[in-house]
């Protein structure tokens, strides 16, 4: 940050291309790219390599078989090789179904953005390919920066939770360009979740003639319901949703079948697996008699948590925000991010560096745009913050 000629170069740079960010992110924001919808990811994945590509920066796209394909880009730095790099992080994909645009295209009104993933985390993807870009332009920076983008974060990064992993091991720092908080802070602690689906099965029968030689599924599940749901434990920051159920035949038959599918989110600090024993217990319990349940799919995500580095990192990108004029802390929150994943390899992580939205997942997201530029000229400045180590 001390080498003001450089960094007032990259935020000019910025700035000039206030529009190009407002115009990538219209683009991004209008391709569908749901988690389980990998040609809608996949068309992202190739928005962001063709803007990558056309300033001549290096990149790699990682194919994955099921789920969307993942997107690599690398800045050299003007330092040694093998110094740690910085990790800008982000992903692709929303929670929305396809056919979401027919009802609620992009669209923006008094300086605020909306539409499906405005703020988780298209406006973020774009923030920090342009910084990138930047800085591969202009030059300024020691360590080396990758660019990573993911296209199944929503939904546990069942396929690029190896790959996050790999890209954040010897990282300097990771910037996770999730959305800003409606205050304008960044996040320094997620909780952990886990995402399960469950079934259970049950014995027909006519609900009138032969009651008695049914067992309900749909019962068995309800059971499930409330122990599941007596597992939460505010005191201990744990707590468990059984956010869907489906199941049944028809009125007149005693359920064959039922299933649900259960959040449950915890903080650093609690035995995840000892918990996860319990979730299993009550559902393969065969309450109600001859009917039986078992777990069909699970996701997880690890918590995000504080270390010395990270507090160092905090207070580089809260001092570079200072100089702005911008007020930013960090704070705490119960939503979970591939944040989890860098600071479980060891990487120094701060989360939320993203423009500033919220209704997250929402009909009512939104993004300010006013924020865009001003955030990822911190981010900038943070990185050129960090460099600072490696200059004698």
């Amino acid at each position: 940050m001390e080498r003001n000629a450089g960094y007032e170069k990259l935020t000019a740079w910025l700035r000039s291309h206030q529009q190009d960010m407002f115009d990538l992110l219209e683009r991004v924001v209008n391709i569908e790219s749901g988690s389980y919808h990998k040609q809608g990811v996949d068309r992202v994945c190739e928005a962001f390599r063709a803007f990558f590509d056309a300033a001549g920066i290096q990149t790699t796209v990682y194919p994955r078989e099921s789920h969307g394909n993942c997107l690599r880009a690398d800045i050299p730095g003007s330092g040694e090789a093998q110094l740690p790099h910085v990790l800008l992080l982000g992903h692709m994909d929303t929670v929305f179904p396809e056919g979401t645009l027919e009802q609620w295209p992009y669209r923006v009104e008094g300086g605020i953005a909306y539409g499906p993933g405005v703020a988780d985390m298209k406006a973020g993807l774009v923030m920090n390919a342009f910084v990138a870009r930047a800085f591969f332009e202009c030059g300024g920076n020691v360590a080396p920066i990758r660019v990573f983008f993911t296209g199944d974060e929503e939904i546990a990064s069942p396929s690029s939770r190896e790959l996050t992993l790999e890209m954040a091991r010897g990282a300097g720092c990771v910037l996770n360009a999730e959305p800003g908080r409606p205050t304008g802070n960044v996040v320094i602690e997620r909780k952990g979740a886990m995402f399960v689906d469950f079934e259970v099965e049950g014995v027909a029968a006519h609900a009138g003639v032969a009651h008695e030689k049914g067992a309900s599924a749909i019962e068995a599940l309800a059971r499930k319901v409330v122990a599941l749901h007596a597992l939460t434990d505010r005191s201990a920051g744990v707590t468990t949703n059984v956010g869907t159920i489906e199941g049944g035949v028809s009125v007149n038959t005693v359920a064959p079948f039922a299933k649900g599918r259960l959040d449950v989110r915890y903080p650093k600090g609690v035995d995840e697996d000892r918990l996860q024993r319990q979730i299993a217990a009550i559902i393969q319990e065969a309450s109600p008699a001859c009917t039986c349940g078992r777990i069909t799919h699970e996701g997880r995500f690890l918590p995000l948590f504080q270390t010395d580095e990270s507090r160092m990192l905090l207070n580089d990108y809260i001092r570079v925000a200072q100089r702005l004029g911008v007020a930013v802390k960090g704070e705490s929150t119960g939503g979970s991010a591939d944040s989890g994943l860098t600071a479980a390899a060891g990487a120094p992580t701060l989360c939320a560096t993203g423009p500033v939205g919220g209704n997250a997942h929402t009909r009512k997201e939104y993004c300010d745009l006013r924020t865009l530029v001003p955030r990822a000229e911190i981010c900038a400045g943070t990185i050129l913050a960090r460099d600072e180590m490696y200059v004698p």
